[in-house]
């Protein structure tokens, strides 16, 4: 691992998350973008060298959205950049993780991410993104 790639954050409104991030903390809104394949709009935010995804669900029955009825707004999950995203999943799967995505999907930015159940990583939803 190349280290933390950004932190996860579940919101209900986007835009009202979007505004407080750059109101709060001068971010900066770095890219926005649907990922249909995963129920979400998403928007990066840089802080400084940091980068915050900000994810809100695009229908009632996803997993964010279900997440929020839940647990409400909050962190959601930590995602870790690596050079060989196939690699690392051959590596964590060896060691005992539970995949939750075997084959990459399409992450924020066009990466190939991927996402370790939460049971394996202290309750933690893990996603691993190739570097790009």
């Amino acid at each position: 691992m190349r280290g933390i790639h950004h932190l996860g954050v579940a919101v209900a409104d986007l835009d009202e998350a979007i505004a407080t991030y750059e109101r709060l903390f001068h971010a900066r809104l770095e890219h926005r973008e649907p990922l249909r394949d995963q129920g979400v709009e998403a928007a990066s935010v840089l802080l400084g060298e940091g980068r915050v995804e900000l994810v809100t669900p695009t229908g009632e029955d996803t997993p964010v959205a279900r997440f929020l009825a839940r647990r409400g707004p909050g962190m959601h999950h930590v995602a870790l950049a690596t050079d060989d995203l196939m690699a690392t999943l051959d590596e964590l799967e060896t060691a005992g993780a539970q995949l939750i995505d075997r084959e990459p999907r399409q992450g924020l930015f066009g990466l190939e991410v991927a996402f370790v159940h939460p049971d394996s990583v202290h309750g933690v939803l893990t996603e691993v993104v190739a570097s790009g």
